[in-house]
């Protein structure tokens, strides 16, 4: 407990958290308002409108594209500390790396939450306030639609971890940042359109996230245009399989550092 106090004192004596709300105000209010103003059915191909559930969903589920943003949020500040040798301190204080580690990606996780509430919340009120404008009404009822906004802000807060946990193994910050793009933006699209290959797209953490928040329309799209069949999941296995990637996360990025030096 004195670990976690210690940790969350820590984060909130820094300018981050403040600069993580903006930005989960920005990619969640900000990017769906724009969306959703525009009007999905006005977009190049042309896609459902608000007034279709699927369309509403498309426009709700792009936010998860913009979950590589916590997840930076979280290697950048654990890499900030190798980097200044801030954490080398913080291990002399405490011997126990695994603990501190562990307090560290707890604290993170509720950041990481927070983050989610956040924009799901901006992302469901934009998306409210540009159907009154056009004076439609939302193709999603109220309960589905604190579903959906729910799960984002799980999938932000697991993003979060996983964030933390590559940039407690690589340390380095080009290298861990490097990784967590190469992941979202290389590997993801890469097995999405590489026949054979797509059908374990589901079991990363991309194709996780877009079973969990029902947002298909990327891989369906991908699919129709190379003649494949998109390989989905339902939301309960993609939830399975975005859990057991921050559990694994966590578990190498404690047990990794126990024996490693600091340099």
């Amino acid at each position: 407990m004195n670990l976690l106090r210690g940790e969350a004192l820590r984060l909130l004596s820094t300018r981050l958290p403040r600069w993580t709300l903006l930005a989960a105000v920005l990619c969640g209010a900000g990017l769906t308002a724009l969306l959703a103003l525009i009007g999905p059915e006005n977009a190049t191909p042309p896609m459902p409108g608000l007034e279709n559930p699927e369309g509403a969903g498309i426009v709700l589920g792009l936010g998860g594209m913009l979950l590589v943003v916590p997840a930076l949020i979280g290697t950048t500040s654990i890499t900030g500390e190798y980097r200044h040798r801030t954490i080398g301190t913080t291990f002399l204080a405490t011997p126990r790396r695994g603990r501190v580690l562990c307090a560290k990606l707890a604290v993170f996780a509720l950041l990481g939450l927070a983050y989610g509430l956040v924009a799901s919340l901006g992302s469901g009120l934009a998306l409210l306030a540009a159907t009154t404008l056009h004076g439609q009404e939302l193709g999603i009822a109220a309960g589905p639609l604190v579903v959906m906004l729910a799960q984002l802000a799980v999938a932000a807060a697991v993003h979060m971890v996983l964030g933390v946990a590559i940039g407690a193994l690589a340390r380095h910050q080009l290298l861990a940042t490097g990784i967590v793009l190469g992941c979202f933006y290389l590997l993801d699209p890469l097995l999405m359109v590489v026949p054979g290959l797509n059908q374990l797209h589901p079991l990363l953490p991309g194709g996780a996230t877009a079973a969990l928040t029902r947002f298909n329309y990327l891989g369906d799209a991908i699919a129709e245009q190379t003649g494949t069949v998109a390989a989905t999941a339902s939301p309960a296995l993609g939830a399975t399989v975005l859990l057991g990637w921050a559990l694994l996360a966590a578990v190498v990025a404690v047990l990794v550092p126990l024996r490693r030096d600091l340099r």
